[in-house]
């Protein structure tokens, strides 16, 4: 599907609310027009702005609905705005799922990859305890998808349990390596979460560190060839 100059600037889907952040900022998802398959998460660390751009613009290339692939452009947009990793409470939202093992402990993060873990965020005052985690939850369980790819950045790999036919189809569009497991604990986690569920598969799609102009370039046309893929 070719990106024609019309398209480029105008994400033309509707939206539908689906909560409120901690600001008040609406929370918003593309729903699809029938039952839910596969939901695909951007921005739930604001300090990863990369996979809400490049959603934003592989979806610009789409007039209509997809009839069973929903979207969360930004699950964080107080983060986004404020350019912080954690929500505006100061929470890093990917470890106040509310699972069994989440800890209260606090959140190590790394400033750049290669450095070591220098910034701490909260996990949330309980499972669960932001009004952002809570929406997703809620929106998870409304649309009871198949499937969830959560878009993260940048350790250029596809994290998943089992190496499923979509995460295999991920791995070939991205040409990024398949990790069962991404080599740490994560308490509190979309994922973990998600495990503990059983259902549904949630994958992590790591983008590689590249600048925005160059994950559109290598990525555009691969990204819209796998969602049109979503479709058969």
């Amino acid at each position: 599907m070719p990106f024609a100059p019309e398209t480029r600037g105008i994400l033309r889907l509707p939206f539908a609310e689906y909560g409120h952040s901690v600001l008040g900022t609406p929370l918003r998802y593309i729903p699809c027009s029938d039952s839910c398959r596969v939901l695909v998460v951007a921005g739930i660390h604001g300090e990863e702005p990369e996979t809400t751009f490049l959603l934003s613009r592989v979806l610009r290339a789409f007039e209509n609905p997809f009839e069973s692939v929903a979207f969360v452009l930004c699950a964080n947009p107080d983060g986004m705005t404020l350019g912080t990793r954690g929500n505006a409470n100061g929470v890093d939202l990917n470890r106040n799922f509310p699972t069994a093992n989440w800890s209260k402990e606090p959140v190590g993060s790394r400033s750049i990859l290669e450095a070591p873990r220098d910034t701490f965020l909260s996990a949330g005052n309980a499972p669960g305890s932001e009004p952002e985690t809570a929406a997703l939850v809620a929106l998870i369980q409304k649309l009871s998808p198949e499937s969830i790819i959560s878009m993260h950045a940048p350790m250029a790999c596809v994290d998943a349990p089992a190496c499923t036919d979509l995460v295999k189809s991920l791995c070939e569009s991205f040409n990024l390596p398949w990790h069962a497991d991404i080599g740490y604990p994560t308490p509190g986690s979309l994922g973990t979460w998600c495990k503990e569920q059983k259902s549904p598969e949630c994958i992590t799609l790591e983008l590689p560190r590249m600048s925005l102009e160059a994950l559109f370039d290598r990525y555009s046309e691969s990204f819209v060839t796998f969602l049109l893929s979503l479709l058969r």
